[in-house]
This record gives C-alpha cells, sequence and structure tokens, in this order.
C-alpha cells in the first residue's frame, strides 16, 4: 500500500487553492489541497509501524511554524506544474529534513525538495505556460499555522485517505 506524509491547510486555502486545481489538477477529487513533506511510496506493514513511531518522535520535537503561500510559481522546465509557492519555505523544510531521516530516510532523489501546494499539474506545455501567465499576477497572500502532520494512505481507488494525524508538540 502507498503512504506519504503531507500538511492539510485551513479550509480558506483548500477553497483558494481548489478554486484552481477543480480545472487544472486531474488529483482534485482524489485529495485535497495540502504540501506534501515526504512523496509517496509503497510499505509494507513493519514499515508502516516503524515510520508512526518516528513521526510520533518526530512531532514531539518539531515546533508548529507560521507559514505563507505569496505568490504562483512553476517547476518548468523540469515538470509543467504550477504551485502557490511560500514565502519562506525554511520551516517545511526543517520538517522534512527530520521526517526523511533515520527509518524514512529516502532513497535517492532526482529532486529537490520544495515544499507547494500543486494547482495544476499532467498538462501540456503550451496549457501550462497559459495557465502560468494568468496566476503569476495575481496577488496571492494565504496565511496559517501548521500544527500536524498527516500521514496518509492511497486507497483501490486512487483516492487518499489519513491514517494518523501528529500534533507538533514542541514550543
Amino acid at each position: 500500500m502507498n503512504f506519504g506524509i503531507v500538511i492539510f491547510p485551513p479550509k480558506d486555502v483548500q477553497d483558494a487553492a481548489n478554486s484552481y486545481r477543480k480545472r487544472f489538477d486531474p488529483h482534485y477529487s482524489l485529495i485535497p489541497p495540502h504540501l506534501t513533506l515526504r512523496e509517496a511510496e509503497p510499505w509494507d506493514p513493519p514499515t508502516l509501524e516503524q515510520a508512526v513511531e518516528h513521526l510520533n518522535a518526530v512531532a514531539e520535537e518539531l515546533s508548529p511554524a507560521e507559514v505563507t503561500l505569496n505568490r504562483f510559481s512553476t517547476f518548468y522546465p523540469v515538470a509543467n506544474v504550477v504551485y502557490m509557492a511560500l514565502e519562506n519555505p525554511d520551516p517545511l523544510i526543517r520538517m522534512h529534513e527530520a521526517i526523511c531521516r533515520g527509518p524514512l530516510k529516502p532513497r535517492e532523489s532526482k529532486y529537490n525538495f520544495t515544499p507547494h501546494l500543486t494547482v495544476a499539474q499532467n498538462i501540456g506545455n503550451d496549457e501550462m505556460h497559459d495557465i502560468y501567465a494568468s496566476l503569476r499576477p495575481k496577488p496571492l497572500s494565504l496565511s496559517f499555522r501548521v500544527d500536524r502532520i498527516h500521514l496518509l494512505y492511497q486507497t483501490e481507488n486512487g483516492a487518499w485517505t489519513a491514517h494518523q494525524s501528529f500534533m507538533l508538540k514542541s514550543n
């Protein structure tokens, strides 16, 4: 079964993201708007058990963080993805690094971790450029507090659902 680790923003941020995702993201119906902290991968039951134990420990050491999505950006030419970018990604980079150690140390990745909230993906070059050109000048200022992380699993129909949530404890 596939598992991944994400942050779900509050409803107002999800609503803003969904206003774009419903048109430009084929995963719209499979998962709510989120910021990925660890990419999905298949885990067997022992790996899941180790991951839950690790995430409990990580949640004890991580502090909640304030984040702001302040602009639209793209991963072009690496990938045809348009996303809401963070004003300061450092707190989520630290969360990612804390999660991706010990039993969850990832294999080699061909991408640098860039926390973001995807609004368009799996699109052609022309469509990607059109979407980005229309969104880039739009003002964006969506702030929220990250106080928990979520371990998700993928169901047989491709949808994602929460397996467990972990409250961040340190202050």
